[in-house]
């Protein structure tokens, strides 16, 4: 077979992968040039292209006269709870469902599959409901329960496929050496099961920081996190787009960076997790 021209390759695979790049990336360059941009300048003139007219006067403002450091920590304590709560329930779900044959059990793995079929929006009146009635509204444990009611099917269909891959022969081995079931998920299992109860603790953690809805439904004073956040900066009579930009990029910045340092993990064990169903 004849190699593709240059010109042929440049046409038909470069110029339309650098497009789509720049139409991704387009709108998060130019938040961040908003965020560095001054107030004065920005209703003036517009954005700064240039670095000579950047400022970080939007982000002192940020972290000077707004809680936005307060609701950053409700958004780590709410997200880091969910990956927690999801994990523990996951992993001994998915261990019983990839490991024990029982009536329903089919029934069971379908149910996990259609709570993800419905739209959230559906989830937040029946769980403002039950949240009222037992006194958890406006609390890191309501964000982190309905948080918890969108990871867990996810993460119980993932870690099946990583612990149904694992041969059920090292299982009966260390239970032959005296490990009760308990151990043996503890010391075989687990260990070989980590890849991918690490990358389905980062998916859900960036999922839960995040996510909007129950957050400002189940939300209130006392717990804010960054998403709802970011939406009272926008005022009843004008918006102050460059600190609302600054809020956007700082908001993100720990999602992204969590996502750059184990993006190989992350993905490779979300591929691994689809080879066996």
């Amino acid at each position: 077979m004849n190699k593709p021209s240059t010109l042929r390759r440049i046409l038909t695979t470069d110029i339309p992968v650098v497009f789509i790049i720049m139409l991704a990336m387009g709108p998060f360059v130019w938040m961040i040039l908003t965020s560095l941009t001054p107030t004065a300048q920005l209703s003036a003139t517009g954005v700064s292209l240039s670095p000579a007219g950047w400022s970080m006067d939007n982000y002192i403002r940020l972290l000077e006269q707004t809680s936005f450091l307060g609701n950053m920590l409700d958004s780590l304590i709410i997200a880091a709870g969910t990956v927690v709560l999801g994990l523990a329930v996951s992993v001994t779900a998915a261990y019983a469902l990839s490991r024990f044959r029982f009536p329903g059990r089919q029934l069971v793995m379908l149910q996990f599959l259609l709570v993800n079929m419905f739209p959230i929006v559906l989830l937040i009146l029946p769980l403002f409901i039950l949240m009222r009635k037992i006194g958890l509204l406006d609390t890191h444990l309501a964000m982190i329960l309905a948080n918890s009611t969108v990871a867990i099917p996810f993460a119980v269909w993932m870690l099946r496929s990583y612990i149904g891959a694992i041969p059920r022969s090292l299982d009966e081995a260390a239970m032959i050496d005296g490990c009760s079931r308990l151990h043996a998920l503890r010391r075989v299992v687990l260990p070989l099961a980590m890849p991918g109860i690490i990358s389905t603790g980062i998916y859900i953690f960036i999922t839960a920081w995040n996510e909007y809805l129950y957050a400002l439904t189940l939300g209130g004073r006392n717990v804010r996190p960054v998403t709802v956040a970011i939406q009272t900066l926008i005022g009843e009579y004008q918006i102050e787009w460059g600190l609302l930009a600054a809020g956007g990029v700082v908001g993100a910045l720990p999602a992204t960076l969590l996502f750059l340092l184990v993006q190989r993990r992350l993905i490779g064990g979300l591929t691994q997790g689809a080879v066996k169903g």
